[in-house]
């Protein structure tokens, strides 16, 4: 199940072995934000059992993995508060548009 679009050039190997949430080339969707923050949340139990476990090997792999996931999450909220906070330029009405040539009954001078 993909949590967003990969953009790593097409045929190139993944370093990550498709562990997507790691890598800064996933773009996450935000139709997949609230399946992210499961990802996190599964992440940080995972964590709490491998450190009360003692697999001090996994708790590194995990945490690595969390970074990355709380990543993705903050760059889904910070283009979701960019994208509310956009500036509308407006549309120009058609008497302003109109009235931007010095003669407006005057047509140009044929070419040649």
């Amino acid at each position: 199940m993909s949590i967003g679009t990969c953009a790593r050039a097409f045929g190139t190997p993944c370093i990550h072995e498709h562990a997507c949430v790691r890598c800064s080339l996933l773009r996450p969707d935000p139709a997949q934000r609230a399946r992210l923050a499961d990802i996190r949340d599964n992440l940080i139990a995972r964590i709490a059992e491998a450190e009360r476990e003692g697999w001090l090997g996994d708790v590194e792999g995990l945490q690595v993995s969390l970074v990355g996931a709380q990543d993705k999450l903050t760059q889904l909220d910070t283009e979701a508060a960019r994208r509310s906070t956009a500036v509308s330029l407006g549309m120009p009405t058609f008497g302003q548009i109109a009235t931007r040539s010095e003669n407006p009954t005057q047509l140009p001078a044929p070419m040649g």
